[in-house]
Order: C-alpha cells, then sequence, then structure tokens
C-alpha cells in the first residue's frame, strides 16, 4: 500500500468511525489491565460479562489481591484459561501493591514486568489509559494488515514494526482502536464483508467477496 493509499485508509475508517473506542469495560486503569489479561484467547463480550460483578468488588490492587485467588477464580469461570488468569492476576497485583504503590506503571519495560502482561497487553494499556501514539497488534490486526497490504509480518512484532513506520503520526493514536473492529466486524477472518467496506479501493485483497 502507497503513502497515499495509507492516509487515505485512514481517512475513511475515521470518517466512518470518527471516536472507537476499546469494547472491554473499565473502571479505572487497573481494572482495564485486568480485563486485557483475561480477554486472552476470550471474547471481550465474555470478559465484560464476568468482570461486571468483579469490578464491583475489587476495582484496586489491594482489594483484588484480599478478594484472593479462589474467590476471583469463582467469578470469572465462564471465561477460558480461568485458573491461570487468576493466579496470575493476583500475582500482578500483588506486585502492583509492593512495587508500585497500587499504581499501573506508565512505560512498557514496567508493565511487560508483571506477571501475564506481554508487549500486545502493554501497548493496549499505554495507548487505552496513557494515550501514547502505540499499536496493540492482535489477530484481528495480523490480518487485516496482510490482507490489506497496509503491512506484511508473520508476528505481530513485525507488523507492529511496519505500521509504527507506515502509518501516519496524526492517525496513530487511534489506529490500533480502527483496526481492530475493522477486523472484528468487516474484514472478518472466513468472509471479509467487502461491499460494506469503507477502504475497499485502498485495500490490496485480491480475492474481495462481492456479496454478503
Amino acid at each position: 500500500m502507497t503513502p497515499k493509499e495509507i492516509e487515505l485508509f485512514f481517512h475513511h475508517l475515521a470518517a466512518a468511525n470518527p471516536n472507537p473506542q476499546i469494547e472491554l469495560d473499565f473502571i479505572n486503569a487497573f481494572t482495564l489491565l485486568v480485563a486485557v489479561v483475561l480477554s486472552a484467547r476470550a471474547t471481550d463480550k465474555g470478559v465484560n460479562k464476568a468482570t461486571k460483578k468483579l469490578f464491583e468488588i475489587a476495582d484496586t490492587p489491594q482489594k483484588m489481591v484480599d478478594l484472593g485467588e479462589d474467590g476471583l477464580s469463582q467469578l470469572i469461570n465462564t471465561i477460558g484459561l480461568y485458573r491461570s488468569k487468576a493466579r496470575y492476576i493476583i500475582e500482578l497485583s500483588k506486585r502492583l501493591v509492593q512495587d508500585f504503590g497500587g499504581e499501573i506503571p506508565t512505560n512498557r519495560e514496567d508493565l511487560e514486568s508483571l506477571p501475564g502482561v506481554g508487549r500486545k497487553s502493554a501497548n493496549v494499556i499505554l495507548n487505552t489509559i496513557f494515550h501514547e501514539p502505540v499499536i496493540a497488534v492482535d489477530t484481528h490486526i495480523l490480518r487485516v494488515a496482510n490482507r490489506t497490504g497496509l503491512a506484511h509480518g508473520k508476528t505481530p512484532l513485525e507488523i507492529e514494526t511496519q505500521l509504527m513506520a507506515r502509518v501516519p503520526a496524526h492517525w496513530r493514536l487511534q489506529a490500533h482502536h480502527w483496526l481492530v473492529l475493522h477486523g472484528r466486524y468487516i474484514c472478518q477472518a472466513r468472509k471479509p464483508l467487502c461491499p460494506r467496506c469503507p477502504v475497499r479501493e485502498e485495500c490490496h485483497y485480491p480475492y474481495k467477496t462481492t456479496v454478503i
């Protein structure tokens, strides 16, 4: 995709959705971090259903520690891998209390030092909470980038590196949200909804669908 096409690509996404929002429910930075950890191999809808009650009980690291692994497990047992996720969340909550005064770190290195938090999760926090123009590459963005010609790569880091270099700075803050939502609702894995796509003219995918 050429620089001109990339500019038009994000111009059309912005026109279709001027204020894209993350679809995980959260109250504060800590609850978003918890929701992001829970969202691994799970749908946002499923996570939101489980966290509605959880966040009424534990919306700070100390409250989560007080809830304990067993208590947390009971509240999130509808989510896949809930036992290991409960362990990670309790461990990261303890770290936040002990090492960061109960606050969420503002830099990638400290975020990635927390149990259960990888580069993608750290990028979500840096972008959504601290408004850094970073791109958290998930399976949707990996697919959209490769399919459209926006970027090419086999790993999230390869795609992230290319997107950070190719996406114009004035689009970068919201790029993550536009690409995730586009992949979730339009550029779907099995059958992209090309007739509805606002960026079909810029897209380089050679097998565009003609009917929905």
